[in-house]
């Protein structure tokens, strides 16, 4: 009788690509809205992208040192080894899982991208180059955006698995 090879390492495989997958387009996605930012918008200058709604949307060319919302500026190397292990620890967590739901994967790729955005700046320019002004809110970009909400998506999948976990230790 012959033994069955095991797929486990091909889905391992094939997760770690997917999110490796969707954190490549978040990364490519900052890097290329980041550019455009650099090369037509002067720095500390800002540009209304839909005429008529400066006041909710305005593209303000900015420089962070510091880490997301503009903390804890000029602690750039503190945040870029920090994105370092972070990116780490998540290839290495997906890594070692044989099967992860759609939401997760997604989740860490979005939250691996950004960081990985992020930290691409840091080391080319000593600083994160931040766009999207909506007024009320600190000035951010793509990466900081793709990391809020995997973080957001996260946190609604631990809350799902919580209620799991709770409907089944209840009694009947």
């Amino acid at each position: 009788m012959q033994n069955k090879p095991s797929t486990g390492g091909s889905k391992r495989a094939a997760i770690v690509m997917n999110l490796l997958e969707i954190a490549a387009i978040v990364f490519a996605l900052d890097q290329l809205t980041k550019r455009l930012v650099i090369q037509y918008i002067p720095l500390y200058q800002s540009v209304a992208p839909i005429p008529g709604l400066g006041r909710l949307l305005l593209f303000s060319h900015t420089r962070n040192s510091g880490a997301a919302f503009g903390i804890f500026q000029n602690s750039g190397n503190v945040f870029l080894v920090i994105a370092v292990l972070v990116g780490l620890a998540i290839v290495y967590y997906v890594s070692q899982s044989p099967q992860m739901p759609w939401l997760l994967r997604i989740s860490l790729g979005l939250q691996l991208g950004g960081a990985m955005g992020n930290m691409w700046d840091r080391v080319q320019h000593g600083a994160v180059t931040d766009f999207v002004d909506i007024g009320f809110w600190a000035i951010f970009n793509v990466a900081d955006a793709s990391i809020v909400i995997g973080v957001a998506l996260l946190a609604y999948w631990l809350w799902q698995e919580d209620v799991k976990a709770q409907q089944q230790n209840s009694p009947q």
